[in-house]
């Protein structure tokens, strides 16, 4: 006798906004499933506004709410009994980003909640990741947003630090990043990872999931830091149409593609990491985790 329970999470990213809708099948004596049934990603850069102009913009607030309601209408349509919504940076820094939220709960009948890079964090931790860690292995996550990016080092199969940054691939391709910046990332993973022998680097985020995809490798073989480096050569020497036209890019990956997978690269020198792997986990998974076991 099995129990299925639909459950949804929007993650409102800086980038981009993503419904994710899964069935949790539960069975006695066995280990409860979590089973992609729908993903759906509207790209509305939110960090295009927040962090040059400091707002959500009138036209992409309106983009928003079309944006809700068709995720409102989806849910109904799946039938989620459970859902939640969370937003990250660029939410969090647009200072109408609480504003937003009201409007769409007046419109939309959706509660957003804005929470903070400490709390993304934690949430992705609770996601399929621990099923991924090894007890004798050091690891460090590096989840690459739009706006920020969360690293949390994983030792003994437990999280034993974690910290955000500012530093975005919609921040990155505005100039918006300084050298300091740069400088705070590379002392913190240098410092946070020299105990440790031989760590990996696990990769997450929709622009290191494309460059897994493209590599064609079977979803448990690593990434490799020459492999990574020749990747961002190559995605550099093209022109933004080129990757569009042959590498078949989205028009809001082409572009971000390529400051994401420069911090990849950075975290794995600073860190000594020589192979990188690729779970299919992110924020929008944490969430319904976090909601099924409780936490959230």
């Amino acid at each position: 006798m099995i129990s299925i329970k639909k459950y949804a999470a929007i993650d409102i990213g800086s980038n981009a906004m993503r419904l994710l809708i899964t069935n949790i099948v539960e069975q006695k004596d066995k280990e409860t499933q979590f089973n992609k049934s729908a993903l759906i990603r509207v790209p509305i850069r939110l960090g295009q506004d927040a962090f040059t102009v400091g707002e959500i913009s009138d036209e992409n607030i309106d983009r928003m709410v079309d944006a809700m309601k068709a995720f409102k209408l989806l849910m109904k349509v799946y039938k989620v009994e459970k859902y939640k919504a969370c937003a990250t940076s660029a939410m969090r820094e647009a200072y109408n980003g609480k504003e937003v939220t009201q409007i769409i709960k007046d419109q939309c009948g959706i509660d957003i909640d804005i929470i903070d890079g400490k709390i993304e964090a934690t949430i992705i931790a609770s996601s399929d990741l621990h099923s991924f860690l090894k007890t004798d292995q050091t690891y460090l996550y590096v989840d690459v947003g739009g706006g920020s990016t969360e690293f949390s080092l994983f030792a003994d199969g437990k999280m034993v630090t974690s910290k955000s940054f500012k530093i975005g691939t919609v921040r990155l391709l505005n100039n918006m990043v300084t050298d300091i910046v740069w400088e705070e990332i590379e002392k913190w993973i240098r410092t946070q990872t020299e105990p440790y022998e031989n760590v990996i680097l696990i990769g997450s985020g929709g622009n290191i999931n494309k460059l897994f995809k493209l590599s064609g490798k079977m979803q448990d073989k690593p990434l490799s830091y020459l492999y990574l480096n020749a990747q961002y050569q190559y995605l550099s020497s093209l022109t933004y149409e080129q990757r569009i036209a042959e590498l078949a890019l989205n028009t809001d990956r082409a572009d971000v593609i390529i400051p994401a997978t420069r911090v990849y690269l950075n975290a794995m020198k600073w860190s000594g990491a020589r192979q990188l792997y690729v779970p299919k986990i992110g924020l929008a998974d944490g969430i319904v985790k976090a909601m099924y076991q409780g936490t959230l």
